[in-house]
């Protein structure tokens, strides 16, 4: 048994500075609270700009000998891991609850979800791929090499706290890049256990740093203006992800941006009721809603339109709300009072315009921060939650009644990061999916993220792909050689 002092669940074991160069830098300003209790469970450092460029100082000196890493030592380490993260994956997924909210299932499969990107490109870290051929002149050969783009600055949010570091670190460190991670400062405690395993892995000092701070656009703007850092990685919202574009133009800093959404769930009435109401559940309850990908938008074909409503009000009503430490919790607690406050005003906007509820619709009494899955129909297109990103447990339901509403209604949206298209008509949901505006589309399925998929979106939804074959591009520059042999 772990000595509870050394178990990765453990709040103080994460909460002993700022990880920088290999070494843990002690520094205390950031409570860490639980969001079911609203307690604090840790206090974490307060990195200022003067850390963030010892950060950038760190990931330097150590470039040059991770570039020069052989790429199956590079795998090797990543492999190494997954697997540590696979060993405390119990404790990671409490930890990850306790910081977060998340009741213990969805935390699990983050966990399992996360550590698989360090197995991917463990995988993919020896496969990357250069070009040679002749030029259609004929005079000369082309030859294309990839290179690490150079230090990679990672700013992560906190509803995924492990998976969307380890979509980020992965492929960075796969492609031979040195990295700075911050993540948000309302779950700062599953990045630092993970770069505690990163540690026990083999992954050199420097290699990777994490940093903690109440004072994200400093110190984020300070990297970005050191000449150093070289890439930037995002995931958070669109308002933000604006603002950071803009800094990072002032140095040319190539950026990947995994932004906002407001996915659309169609239901069109050829499709399996309780297949779509089972898919709508998932979509839309993973995390308790507080997802990207979260479904918001659920259009119902006429005909189904009343049956779908019953059945998605039977089936969030049922749902368990609660610690997310309890095992029967199925809906923990939101992330924070004011994530309940924006949901509550969402929601009594809409009822103010005409919105239904068939459950939920306020927030829960008591201590901590619950919202309770919640169900609405009747809710007019100009209500502020028919265009907002909900971040929540409450489904918006509306009734279309052709195809070419359908697509109409998904793409009246500035965001366009995931859909959902149920339908028993393949051609039909492909032909849909085509002309909807969105980087991912699920058809009769209430999940599609997946490590070996590309994952971002279109419009307002962000630029570039994380995941997948193409991930690790992200990090990497192709180089040009004109060979006369």
């Amino acid at each position: 048994m772990t000595p509870a002092a050394e178990r990765h669940d453990s709040p103080a074991l994460h909460a002993q500075g700022l990880y920088i160069g290999g070494e843990w830098l002690p520094g205390s300003g950031i409570p860490v609270v639980d969001p079911a209790t609203g307690e604090v469970l840790a206090d974490v450092a307060d990195a200022g700009v003067a850390d963030a460029l010892r950060a950038v100082d760190a990931a330097d000196a150590a470039a040059a000998g991770w570039r020069a890493t052989p790429a199956r030592q590079r795998a090797d380490i990543l492999r190494r891991w997954f697997q540590l993260m696979t060993d405390h994956a119990e404790e990671l997924a409490r930890l990850i609850s306790l910081e977060n909210g998340k009741a213990l299932p969805d935390a699990r499969g983050e966990v399992a979800y996360a550590a698989e990107f360090f197995r991917w490109y463990a995988e993919e870290a020896v496969r990357i791929q250069g070009e040679f051929r002749h030029a259609p002149s004929g005079a000369n050969h082309i030859l294309v090499d990839h290179e690490p783009i150079g230090i990679a600055l990672l700013i992560t949010p906190w509803n995924f706290p492990a998976a969307m570091a380890t979509r980020k670190i992965g492929p960075a460190l796969a492609a031979g890049c040195t990295v700075i991670l911050k993540p948000a400062s309302e779950t700062p405690l599953t990045a630092y256990a993970m770069a505690r395993l990163g540690a026990q892995a083999g992954v050199p000092p420097g290699v990777v740093n994490v940093l903690t701070t109440t004072q994200p656009a400093a110190v984020s703007n300070a990297m970005l203006a050191d000449p150093r850092v070289r890439k930037l990685s995002f995931t958070g919202s669109t308002q933000v992800g604006r603002v950071l574009l803009a800094e990072a133009a002032k140095t040319v800093v190539s950026c990947s941006m995994e932004l906002g959404g407001n996915a659309p769930f169609l239901v069109f009435d050829d499709a399996d009721l309780e297949a779509a109401l089972d898919g709508a559940i998932i979509a839309k309850m993973r995390n308790a809603g507080e997802a990207c990908t979260a479904a918001n938008r659920f259009y119902v074909q006429s005909d189904i339109h009343d049956a779908f409503v019953a059945g998605l009000t039977k089936r969030m009503a049922a749902l368990r709300v609660g610690s997310g430490l309890a095992e029967a919790t199925q809906v923990g607690p939101m992330i924070t009072a004011n994530a309940v406050s924006k949901i509550d005003r969402l929601v009594s906007g809409a009822i103010a315009q005409g919105a239904r509820v068939h459950t939920g619709g306020k927030p829960l009494p008591g201590s901590g921060y619950f919202y309770p899955p919640t169900v609405l129909d009747n809710v007019p297109l100009d209500a502020e939650i028919a265009h907002a990103e909900i971040f929540g447990p409450v489904a918006s339901v509306y009734r279309f009644k052709t195809e070419a509403e359908a697509i109409q209604l998904a793409n009246h949206t500035e965001y366009g990061l995931a859909a959902y298209i149920y339908s028993g008509d393949l051609s039909r949901a492909l032909r849909v999916g085509r002309a909807i505006e969105s980087g991912m589309i699920a058809i009769n399925r209430g999940i599609m993220s997946d490590p070996a998929a590309p994952f971002g979106g279109v419009k307002q939804s962000g630029l570039g792909r994380e995941g997948g074959l193409t991930g690790v591009l992200e990090f990497m520059e192709p180089k040009y050689f004109a060979v006369d042999f």
